[in-house]
């Protein structure tokens, strides 16, 4: 085998599909990139057994042939080699040989043919949405997931279709962040549960735009992603994600309107008093006219206010600041609407038509008097 790259293509091919290789495995050949130039197209895969990527590159092919190559030393060559073009070659005993200017590397390599290939996946069910659109409303989720493999529910997200609507929800068990966006036409019904991991990987893969499509397919275990030249296959989580209607609520006793980035101005600066360890609430008073926040801990307490429309009765509640912040960092709107039951209830930051939804659980504190 014989292949020409500009640089930058062969970077941004490994870039893409190193996403795909385990950090730690027990098999050897899961650490390795396949390229495969037994036609005249080139195609650089990876694949974890849960997670697979096969993406297109630019290049030039002097003699055909396939290697699987250890991704991690590949990579970091790749990464350092002058900006120029690279040549790779392989040989029978599969070594290849990288050559770039006057830099030459051999390196050892694996048959092809013991590579693991992504699965033939049915493209029967599939949706539409450009780039964008896939990638925002993942941003804007992804971060309830729960890290905890003791509910695999939890790590992964609902991706939910009916008609023209796309609906993603995520939750942690202590939070649910719900987005929905409407589709340039309908489709089948589908509903299904994708592993946290293989969205926040589409989140960086994904650089297209509003006029940049992606095709999402689904099957019973699988789900593919299609977009500019690359694919991306992933196993589904079994299971039957929670029931989210029976969690929300449109009760309240107490609505604010606020501005949403003073609001989160004021979080921010008063998690300067907090420490990772430190698992302070903060402590918000809802009283006409005024939203007051107040946090004490070991290093200092810190109180400010910030002007509100309110609706209801007054209220004292406390939060995480980590969730409010979340929350907020994701939103758009300048002004945001908060509904409120009471202390020990649930809090809804969401859109008037619904196009998002966070619920935050409130914590228990310690009233503090205000001098």
């Amino acid at each position: 085998m014989k292949l020409i790259f500009k640089k930058s293509d062969l970077t941004n091919a490994v870039n893409i599909v190193m996403k795909a290789v385990p950090s730690k495995t027990t098999m050897s050949i899961l650490e390795c990139i396949l390229i495969n130039a037994t036609t005249n197209h080139i195609k650089f895969s990876a694949n974890d057994m849960e997670l697979g990527i096969e993406t297109l590159v630019e290049g030039e092919v002097l003699e055909k042939g396939k290697i699987a190559i250890e991704a991690k030393i590949f990579s970091e060559i790749v990464r350092k080699l002058p900006d120029n073009d690279i040549t790779i070659t392989t040989d029978s005993n599969c070594f290849m040989t990288i050559n770039c200017e006057k830099s030459k590397f051999n390196i050892p390599g694996k048959s092809g043919e013991d590579f693991s290939y992504l699965p033939m996946v049915e493209k029967d069910k599939f949706i539409y949405l450009s780039q964008f659109s896939l990638r925002e409303i993942i941003r804007q989720t992804i971060f309830s997931i729960s890290d905890n493999d003791n509910n695999k529910i939890m790590t992964g997200e609902l991706f939910e279709v009916k008609g023209n609507e796309f609906k993603v929800v995520s939750l942690d068990g202590h939070r649910i962040s719900i987005r929905k966006i409407e589709l340039k036409e309908s489709f089948d019904e589908i509903s299904v549960i994708v592993p946290g991991k293989t969205l926040n990987e589409m989140v960086k893969i994904l650089t297209g735009g509003n006029d940049d499509d992606v095709r999402i397919f689904f099957t019973s275990n699988h789900i593919v992603f299609e977009f500019d030249n690359t694919t991306v296959v992933s196993r589904l989580i079994e299971g039957e994600y929670f029931k989210i209607n029976q969690m929300l609520s449109s009760d309240y006793q107490t609505k604010i309107r606020i501005n949403k980035k003073e609001f989160l101005s004021s979080i921010d600066r008063a998690t300067l008093l907090v420490r990772d360890s430190d698992k302070k609430p903060i402590i918000i008073t809802i009283q006409d006219g005024s939203l007051d926040l107040q946090i004490d801990s070991s290093m200092g307490s810190m109180n400010e206010s910030i002007f509100i429309n309110k609706e209801g009765k007054d209220l004292m509640i406390g939060f995480n600041p980590k969730f409010l912040i979340d929350a907020l960092r994701v939103i758009d709107d300048e002004e945001i609407d908060i509904y409120l039951l009471n202390a020990k209830a649930p809090c809804f930051i969401k859109a008037e038509d619904e196009s998002y939804i966070y619920l935050i659980l409130p914590v228990n504190f310690k009233a503090v008097n205000k001098e």
